[in-house]
């Protein structure tokens, strides 16, 4: 059993990395700003209200921990996305630092944007993008640069496929590095079930420390 943080485990990556988490019998702290908003019950799930800008109250929370999840979406209304993951991961990197050898690993939840489609291309960057989702693609595109810049602090980013939605968990998926996955269709998609696997996969094993990887059907 591990001891696993996720921060942002209300929403739809983060509540389904803790059931999977539970499901695979780790001890898990689901870390959000409102408590009530988490529907797991579970006897090896604690709930506990938490700030991740907050690197002090952060380093509490993640004290004795062997992995940290970062699912915190940036859409809080009135706040520039790129700030938000910014003061995200400025928090969470501060809070690892402090703890020197005893710190966490930290799993983070990417975007898919950054994921190269051809040489130096970028997919948040094509024509086809959607321009409702560029300024947050473009945010955690900016968070990957920032991390990139950490070596003091053992880290992963994890984008997902291009379409990431509630779904079935299969078990069967792809993994890759920096460029996008598509089916045999041109297509790129991964449940969010799966997607869950693909995180605490990486939570227990570490296999993808200090760089981005990514996965799709």
């Amino acid at each position: 059993m591990s001891k696993i943080v996720v921060f942002g485990g209300s929403g739809m990556i983060g509540g389904r990395a803790i059931h999977e988490a539970l499901r695979r019998g780790h001890e898990v702290t689901a870390a959000v700003r409102h408590p009530a908003k988490v529907t797991e019950e579970h006897p090896n799930l604690t709930v506990q209200q938490a700030d991740v800008t907050d690197p002090a109250a952060t380093q509490k929370i993640i004290a004795g921990a062997d992995a940290v999840i970062s699912a915190v979406s940036p859409r809080d209304p009135g706040t520039e996305p790129k700030r938000q993951v910014e003061a995200n991961l400025d928090s969470l990197v501060t809070a690892l630092r402090a703890l020197g050898r005893d710190a966490p690993y930290l799993v983070v939840v990417g975007g898919a944007g950054s994921l190269l489609v051809g040489p130096g291309e970028r997919l948040v960057d094509q024509p086809y993008f959607p321009e409702v989702y560029k300024s947050e693609a473009l945010a955690h595109a900016a968070g990957l640069e920032k991390l990139l810049g950490v070596s003091d602090v053992a880290w992963t980013y994890v984008s997902p496929a291009g379409v990431v939605a509630p779904g079935e968990r299969t078990g069967t998926f792809r993994l890759g590095e920096d460029h996008l996955l598509v089916d045999a269709d041109g297509n790129s998609n991964i449940s969010a079930e799966d997607y869950a696997i693909v995180l605490i996969d990486e939570a227990e094993k570490r296999e993808h420390a200090g760089r981005r990887f990514t996965a799709a059907y």
